[in-house]
């Protein structure tokens, strides 16, 4: 999932906080818009953007007082990458805030360029937006297909690691990109990690958290170590790396599952 997250560019949406005093009319000037201005300009019920802000998608506003808050085009602006992340490359929230978080702490405006210098060199990975449209599909002829549930969609859809476009109760879709996250569930579920046993798709939150973390600590290493080489380069390294450390993973996993077996 992360792959694809990187592919949508948000240079013009820098939001830090600011501390620093300011009176009542300095705030207006920088942050000139009230909530319902906000939800004027972004056609989004208050419900949906304070949602966004308790999720940590979105900056609080600027408070001038316990129930006031003003906002500024920075808010406009991230609200309209949510929405296209969203509606348009049907990624869950859990993956936005990845993306937003990951760009503000980890990487430096020089090495975000130098990233979208590498993207452009790895089209066979990432190609161009407007190439790969993403498609929906019905999700309840997959579900049939793989011999899952509604509850099984319900249970990924809550732990974000897909999107659930609902058109009405007998439309369901959901993006063809995600359809090998059914496939392989079926494929546990068939080798007896059924729900009766305990076994539901909000287990899969355990690998999604932990190839979150140790993907965050390997885009770290990388760009320290990478930054200073030729965009050229470091394409080729990872093109070439992506399918050693996907198979690194996997080898890694099997490996404690026999040390534990050994050892017991």
């Amino acid at each position: 999932m992360s792959s694809r997250v990187s592919d949508v560019q948000t240079e013009n949406v820098p939001l830090k906080s600011n501390e620093q005093a300011l009176t009542r009319e300095e705030i207006t000037q920088q942050w000139p818009y009230k909530m319902k201005d906000l939800c004027n300009k972004t056609n989004l019920p208050r419900q949906v953007i304070h949602f966004y802000i308790q999720q940590k998608l979105l900056p609080e506003g600027r408070k001038t007082g316990k129930n006031m808050a003003y906002y500024g085009d920075e808010h406009i602006e991230r609200i309209f990458l949510i929405r296209k992340l969203q509606h348009e490359r049907f990624l869950p929230l859990r993956a936005i805030k990845a993306l937003i978080d990951q760009r503000e702490d980890i990487f430096t405006q020089a090495q975000l360029n130098t990233l979208r210098e590498v993207k452009s060199l790895m089209g066979s990975f990432f190609p161009p937006i407007e190439s790969r449209q993403e498609e929906l599909v019905n999700a309840i002829e997959y579900l049939e297909k793989y011999s899952l549930s509604l509850q099984d969609l319900q249970d990924f859809e809550e732990i974000s690691v897909m999107v659930v476009v609902r058109d009405s109760e007998q439309s369901i879709r959901i993006a063809k990109k995600d359809l090998w996250i059914l496939e392989l569930y079926s494929k546990l579920r068939s080798a007896g990690f059924t729900r009766e046993l305990g076994f539901t798709p909000a287990d899969i939150a355990v690998y999604e958290d932990a190839i979150s973390q140790m993907f965050r600590r390997e885009s770290e290493l990388a760009i320290s170590r990478l930054g200073h080489l030729a965009p050229q380069t470091i394409a080729t390294m990872l093109h070439a790396s992506i399918p050693i450390v996907n198979e690194l993973l996997g080898r890694l996993h099997t490996e404690k599952v026999k040390i534990l077996l050994e050892t017991v």
